[in-house]
C-alpha cells in the first residue's frame, strides 16, 4: 500500500515555509535592479498576502479566500503594472534561487511543480497587466496546483 499523496504546500512545509519563502523574496526585492521598480510602495503585508494566495492554490489551508481574497482580486491586482518578460522571468529566477535559500524541497516532482505554477502564474499576471486586459468576474475559481504529470513524490 501507498502513502497518500501529500498537496504541494504540505510537501513544501506548509504555510511557515511557503511564508517564509514569500518574506525572504520580498526582502531581497529593494536591492534587484530588475524588480525594484516593480515592488516600489509595496505594502508591508505584501509577502504574508502572497503567500495565503500560494499557499491555497498549492492545496494547503485556504486562509486566502476565508480572509476575503479571491482569484479574481489578485489578478487585478496586475492590471495596468505593464510587466515586461525580462521582469517576469527575474521574478521566476529570484524566487528560485530563495526557495533553495530557504530549504523549499528540491525533489524533481516538486520543482517540475513548482517551476509550473511559477511559468503559468507569472505569465497570466503579465498578460492581465497590459492596456486592454479585461477584469475577471468576482466569481473567478482559485487555481488549484497538483503535481501533475510527476503524480507526486518519488518515495521509493
Amino acid at each position: 500500500m501507498s502513502a497518500a499523496i501529500p498537496s504541494l504546500a504540505a510537501w513544501a512545509g506548509g504555510k511557515a515555509a511557503l511564508t517564509a519563502l514569500f518574506k525572504r523574496f520580498y526582502e531581497k526585492v529593494p536591492d534587484d535592479a530588475v524588480l525594484a521598480p516593480v515592488f516600489a510602495g509595496m505594502d508591508p503585508h505584501h509577502a504574508e498576502h502572497v503567500a495565503a494566495f500560494v499557499t491555497e492554490v498549492l492545496g494547503g489551508d485556504p486562509d486566502y479566500t476565508g480572509g476575503g481574497g479571491s482569484h479574481a482580486a489578485m489578478v487585478r491586482r496586475h492590471m495596468g503594472r505593464h510587466l515586461t518578460e525580462t521582469q517576469r522571468r527575474r521574478w521566476i529566477e529570484l524566487m528560485l534561487d530563495t526557495a533553495d535559500e530557504v530549504g523549499l524541497p528540491s525533489d524533481p516532482e516538486f520543482r517540475s511543480a513548482l517551476v509550473a505554477y511559477l511559468e503559468w502564474g507569472t505569465s497570466l499576471a503579465a498578460i492581465n497587466s497590459r492596456d486592454g486586459a479585461e477584469s475577471p468576474p468576482a466569481d473567478t475559481p482559485m487555481p488549484q496546483w497538483d503535481w501533475g504529470v510527476p503524480g507526486g513524490p518519488y518515495q521509493g
